[in-house]
């Protein structure tokens, strides 16, 4: 028999299903995967519902409604000042992962370099392979998580296509500064480069910080493709709606692919995200405060439970060094203890890293009720004799 693709056949099973069944088997509580265990604002779903209803549900445009299309443009220019055209500058895509692969099949071309910062989400180095990219690995380090400005130089080159840049930063809880974004965009200009910028978490960030889209900084209008997420805004994950901004000639690269991907993505679901993004600010304020309190809540708990918590400034996430309560295996032997010894699960750092010697740190994920992080607080002090 003819073997399969040899690029996506020789990846396994993502850590986070892995963990998630692992947990399901053991009746643990799951902080590993990342998705909220509430249902989102219920006037945003009953938007869907009555859309769903009411109709059309037969293919919206190949980019998108234009309702939401409009909306993203809108959203882009009241949080950030950005002047969007939404006919030709915007596009709707069925989930965030979506509008990356199809940013990434559509500018790559086979031999061109691109610059990922590690630890880094698990789809982009798989579909810049696939595309025929070369990728250029960067590591940022707990537990500062500090980039490396001198590495990050000398992984440019004259064939440096693209970089994928990701803030706030899954799963560290980075959120990239001012000066770190501007370090970024000079080097985009002196090697004539684009950036594809991961924004999915950006209405999750706190302690008064602030989200700064590399696409805001001057030259990076037309050199930046930003992505945001219906499923991190909403909590509603399951959603799988996302969008794309960016200058014409990238949209139209972009589009290119998305239209033998998935085509469109379900009308009723872009009114909802449409009538989502015209929320007040006050909800925008509300979900960034929720988060926060709940980032508060389980840090203080692993804290008691004895474990060494890692600044967060944003996303769903927290890491911990397990080392601080004695376990001295490997982070993936660690998160495989405590689902099945504690009855909580949780996900190893190395995961995110090519090479897996980032090995005594594991993620936990905080968008859950109180209750579940309390129990998983319990559990944990209670394994770990700090009950």
């Amino acid at each position: 028999m003819k073997p399969p693709n040899s690029v996506l056949s020789g990846y396994g099973t993502t850590i986070f299903t892995v963990m998630s069944a692992l947990a399901v088997e053991h009746g643990a509580i799951n902080l590993g995967q990342g998705f909220p265990d509430e249902e989102g604002p219920e006037d945003i779903r009953r938007s869907a519902a009555y859309a769903l209803m009411e109709g059309p549900n037969q293919y919206p445009p190949m980019l998108g409604t234009p309702d939401l299309r409009q909306a993203v443009a809108d959203h882009n220019r009241r949080f950030y000042g950005l002047d969007v055209d939404w006919q030709t500058e915007v596009m709707v895509t069925s989930g965030a992962t979506e509008a990356l692969a199809n940013a990434i099949l559509g500018l790559i071309e086979p031999g061109d370099e691109v610059i990922l910062i590690e630890p880094l989400y698990d789809s982009y180095l798989p579909m810049v392979r696939r595309a025929g990219g070369k990728p250029k690995l960067v590591r940022m380090e707990p537990p500062d998580w500090t980039l490396p400005r001198g590495e990050l130089e000398d992984a440019f080159s004259a064939k440096t296509k693209l970089i994928i840049l990701n803030s706030p930063h899954n799963p560290s809880g980075k959120v990239f500064d001012r000066g770190e974004l501007v370090f970024i965009a000079e080097l985009l200009d002196t090697y004539d480069a684009y950036a594809l910028c991961d924004e999915v978490y950006e209405h999750l960030v706190f302690d008064d910080l602030d989200h700064v889209p590399l696409m805001t900084l001057p030259g990076m209008r037309e050199r930046c493709l930003r992505v945001g997420s219906a499923g991190k805004t909403f909590s509603a994950t399951g959603w799988k709606v996302g969008y794309l901004t960016s200058a014409p000639g990238l949209l139209t690269a972009a589009a290119k692919a998305h239209q033998f991907v998935t085509f469109t993505t379900p009308p009723n679901l872009q009114t909802a995200t449409a009538y989502g993004l015209r929320k007040g600010d006050d909800y925008f304020e509300g979900l960034a405060a929720s988060q926060q309190g709940k980032r508060d809540r389980l840090g203080e708990g692993l804290k008691s439970a004895g474990f060494r918590v890692l600044d967060s400034q944003g996303t769903y996430f927290l890491t911990v060094d397990f080392q601080s309560v004695g376990f001295n295996g490997t982070d993936e032997e660690f998160c495989r203890h405590i689902t099945t010894e504690a009855g909580v699960a949780a996900v190893p750092v190395s995961a995110f890293y090519q090479v897996a010697d980032v090995d005594h740190f594991a993620r936990f994920c905080f968008c859950k009720r109180d209750d579940v992080l309390d129990e998983a607080v319990d559990r944990l002090k209670s394994h770990f004799g700090r009950a």
